[in-house]
């Protein structure tokens, strides 16, 4: 191999590196590796522009941006307030199968987001039973479509930029549905193996609040329980922070001194009560803001106040609300409310001004989940209309010879003339780190080609294998990209391996086909970690699930999930 060739695989062996060691921000590794080909002259600017309006990647994008007033419609309410009636099997049935199927037009994150307090509320099934399988379901469901799921339209992009035609949105969809029966089969049969959810964890409302003592308050000079502060109804006084020092436990004969901040846990209906004490300020107490306007509401993963806190956040001016009270699930909770660092996932508990709900950035940064909705919820015909939209949309593609990529450009157009997306959102919310992970894919593959890595790399498995079995490559390119999609994000994963499978069947003068569509399934396919996927950290918080709990129940579910993607893809997709 030439200089470059060896430049070039050490470079594609330390984006791989790379993305193991900062898999929270793939965006950047890619970034990297594109100016990198691009300095050593791997690519060109004129590569690099092609590929940022790839056909794959731009109806990826359009697909993400329709998605934001799609998941705002009535859909996911109605779903989550009709799961439980009747029979447990019937509800774990109705749960399950309409968490695949929404899964399959939406984003599987908000549909978990929605659903996982109506799993931990029902009084039917105890929630440790279902979190998980619910997590699983929506996985399964995001192979079903194109749309299902991100790494199926990335594979897509990678397959145009080989001049290959796109997928049609129900190519997936048989494999899928196969893959789906029989691993919902085993998630039923098995989901008595996972743990119950005690009582303590059923409380879903056991918020952290804070109260400041005032200069002038009564309670000052005495102790804890002489004010009364030790038998509050449904409020326990865990901690006190005293010129920046943290008492825990508290004890009862502790004595109050001027500024102390109280640090409550509890349920947060009853945060009221705490303004019956005398001088005792609560954390969001601004400009007569506390009254019975509380509203609830889930940090979005992409959300601009992740990983600050409140105060550094600019919260009060960013969205007209003071946070009462904060959760965290799975994670314990300390210290004041204000210098607590946000994390995706988080529970918030706001009291909401006049302008909340008229804040722009309210569906970028949260799922509201009660009290005040935001008036960007659509509701009588827009809310329809969006449906109706999306659904004729699909149809038109699939029955008709217009591309996916020019009805989506449609319905985005009908989306902001009927008021249902705004130029401001599509600004906003613009998935620029989706972007620049499939651009990154496509620049790398670009570089590999340019160099001759591609060719050379074909020869070489043609004459490794000669003889030896085409399925056999088939499994190993299957393994290989389920392993790394364990190990860093599942986007990344196809990304990097489609190069690799598409070379081996070059190599083999084989139907790329049954290859691609092994690195599109092995990439959704993270059953055992919680942390290859967003939905499985989600529900791994939320029910305090071990790590042996996702291996012993994942592990089955994986096994079969994999034997029948295997078998399915060749009889669908022949060599």
């Amino acid at each position: 191999m030439s200089l470059e060739q060896w430049l070039m695989v050490g470079i594609f062996i330390i984006t791989f590196i790379s993305l193991v060691k900062y898999s929270q921000v793939p965006e950047r590794v890619f970034s990297v590796t594109v100016l990198l080909c691009l300095a050593l002259s791997f690519v060109s600017v004129d590569d690099i522009l092609t590929n940022a309006v790839n056909p794959g990647l731009v109806t990826l994008v359009l697909l993400v941006l329709c998605s934001f007033a799609f998941e705002r419609t009535s859909i996911l309410r109605r779903l989550s307030s009709g799961v439980f009636n009747g029979s447990k099997i019937k509800s774990t049935l109705r749960l399950l199968l309409g968490t695949a199927f929404a899964s399959a037009f939406m984003s599987n994150t908000a549909v978990v987001a929605t659903l996982i307090n109506t799993v931990k509320k029902n009084k039917l099934i105890n929630p440790g039973k279902l979190l998980l399988p619910l997590s699983f379901a929506a996985i399964l469901g995001g192979t079903l479509t194109l749309v299902g799921t991100s790494t199926n339209l990335i594979v897509n992009s990678l397959l145009i930029k080989q001049g290959q035609q796109s997928f049609s949105f129900f190519d997936f969809s048989l494999i899928g549905l196969v893959a789906l029966a029989l691993c919902l089969l085993v998630i039923i049969l098995r989901s008595r193996a996972l743990p119950l959810l005690e009582n303590d964890d059923l409380a879903t409302d056991d918020y952290l609040l804070e109260a400041e003592v005032a200069t002038s308050s009564a309670l000052i000079g005495k102790s804890i329980e002489g004010n009364g502060l030790r038998n509050l109804d449904s409020l326990f006084l865990v901690e006190i922070v005293r010129h920046g020092k943290l008492i825990s436990p508290v004890t009862p004969d502790e004595v109050v001194q001027d500024k102390d901040k109280l640090i409550f846990s509890g349920d947060i209906s009853k945060v009221l009560t705490l303004q019956q004490f005398d001088g005792l300020n609560l954390f969001a107490e601004q400009d007569d803001l506390l009254r019975d306007n509380l509203t609830e509401v889930l940090v979005k993963s992409d959300s601009a106040i992740v990983g600050k806190t409140l105060k550094k956040s600019g919260f009060r001016a960013r969205f007209d609300a003071a946070v009462v009270a904060v959760r965290r699930e799975g994670g314990a909770l300390s210290g004041k409310l204000g210098d607590i660092v946000l994390q995706p996932g988080d529970f918030l508990v706001l009291a909401v001004g006049q302008d909340f709900c008229t804040r722009p950035n309210l569906s970028k940064n949260f799922y509201i989940l009660s009290g005040h909705q935001a008036e960007n919820i659509l509701s009588g015909w827009r809310d329809h209309s969006t449906v109706w939209g999306f659904i004729v949309s699909i149809l038109v593609s699939v029955f008709t010879s217009l591309p996916l990529l020019t009805c989506l450009f449609f319905y985005l157009a009908f989306l902001i003339f009927c008021g249902a997306l705004t130029v401001n959102e599509i600004k906003r919310r613009f998935p620029l780190e989706i972007w620049m992970i499939v651009l990154g894919a496509l620049t790398l593959a670009s570089a590999i080609e340019n160099i001759g890595i591609a060719t050379m790399f074909a020869q070489y498995i043609e004459g490794f294998l000669q003889g030896q079995s085409v399925y056999l490559s088939f499994v190993l390119i299957f393994v290989l990209t389920l392993i790394m999609t364990e190990l860093i994000t599942n986007s990344a994963a196809a990304a990097l391996a489609f190069p690799i499978a598409y070379n081996i069947a070059m190599g083999l003068g084989v139907d790329p086909m049954p290859y691609v569509m092994a690195v599109a399934f092995a990439a959704s396919g993270s059953f055992i970690s919680p942390y290859g996927y967003q939905t499985n950290v989600m529900v791994y918080n939320a029910a305090n699930y071990q790590l042996t709990d996702f291996v012993k129940f994942g592990l089955p579910i994986s096994i079969i999930y994999c034997i029948s993607v295997i078998v399915t893809i060749p009889l669908v997709y022949p060599f």
